[in-house]
């Protein structure tokens, strides 16, 4: 093997490495992938969908209001859509969500999903916790009955995008 051929194998063989521990290093602290289990997201969010979520956002800034989030618990991870922030008085009556004694508009729900938003609280969501619901009110499991607050320790990242299937690439809302 010729100097120059060797040479190009070593600069190849460099190059895939940096790209492997590249790709490590964005997947390990900045971005990663989860696939969306059941339907209580919808119709944000569909069965089955792969979405991109950014795992440093909330190193930079809170998590706010209307972020669909990650939240890591011991047995599975869940995708929600934070409705209340630390402090933040919740109630549902008549198919309305109130924050804070306010009526929220919510045009990321279809009409279904309003009407099928059964009354609760109020309650207040703790200093160090979130309140999230899935947009599939009738059959999400989330504060409201089964994860109760989420810490901001158990958000490890804000949903960004929908990366398949790939008919339904887009920015999530």
């Amino acid at each position: 093997m010729t100097e120059k051929a060797k040479n190009e194998w070593i600069d190849w063989i460099k190059a895939i490495a940096i790209a492997v521990i590249l790709a490590f290093i964005l997947r390990t602290f900045f971005f990663a992938t989860s696939i969306v289990e059941g339907a209580s997201m919808n119709p944000t969010l569909e069965n089955g969908e792969r979405v991109l979520f950014n795992k440093i956002v909330y190193y930079i800034e809170e998590p706010a209001e209307g972020d669909i989030v990650i939240i890591e618990r011991p047995v599975k991870s869940y995708v929600k859509r934070i409705v209340g922030e630390p402090n933040d008085t919740i109630e549902i009556n008549d198919h309305k969500l109130y924050i804070n004694g306010e009526v929220q508009e919510q045009s990321y729900l279809n009409q279904q999903a309003i009407q099928n938003t059964r009354d609760f609280g109020p309650v207040e969501v703790p200093e160090d916790s979130y309140f999230v619901m899935g947009d599939n009110r009738s059959i999400s499991k989330d504060s409201r009955n089964g994860l109760s607050f989420i810490k901001e320790e158990e958000i490890i990242g804000k949903t960004e995008m929908i990366i398949y299937p790939f008919s339904e690439l887009s920015l999530t809302k």
